[in-house]
């Protein structure tokens, strides 16, 4: 029985977290991914700090939704449940990355982030750490 149900959750949390990711990425910009692949060049700086700048902007999202997610799993009463805790969360995580990007005028994040700027990638990963917590402590029943 325990191991069905861990089976079920998995079955279910993988796909989530995967589309959260695709969701992330659809919605800036920029392509993380082939930023990233191209950050290995150790002779050009600036494609190594846009790497380490994107890293950061999409893991902090990864890792904000991992809270939600974890947080949506022990509440939840069904699947069903823990699947719009999830949307929810993810929503709420490209909500704040287009919030920095409105409330911080003299930063264009989405120029800074691809073009190298480490801390506005920090910072970014910052915001989508404490919106995930945040939101991983308002779901209860």
């Amino acid at each position: 029985m325990y191991l069905i149900n861990f089976l079920k959750y998995l079955g279910v949390t993988i796909p989530l977290m995967l589309l959260a990711v695709m969701l992330f990425t659809c919605t800036t910009p920029y392509k993380e991914f082939q930023i990233m692949a191209f950050g290995d060049d150790l002779e050009n700086p600036r494609k190594v700090a846009a790497a380490k700048a994107v890293a950061f902007d999409l893991g902090g999202k990864v890792l904000g939704l991992a809270f939600v997610l974890a947080s949506a799993i022990y509440h939840s009463v069904d699947l069903l449940d823990m699947t719009v805790w999830t949307l929810t969360g993810t929503v709420s995580l490209i909500i704040v990355y287009w919030l920095f990007e409105f409330l911080t005028p003299t930063i264009k994040v989405h120029h800074e982030i691809p073009n190298g700027n480490v801390a506005v990638g920090i910072l970014s990963f910052c915001l989508s750490i404490a919106t995930g917590v945040l939101m991983a402590s308002l779901i209860s029943y």
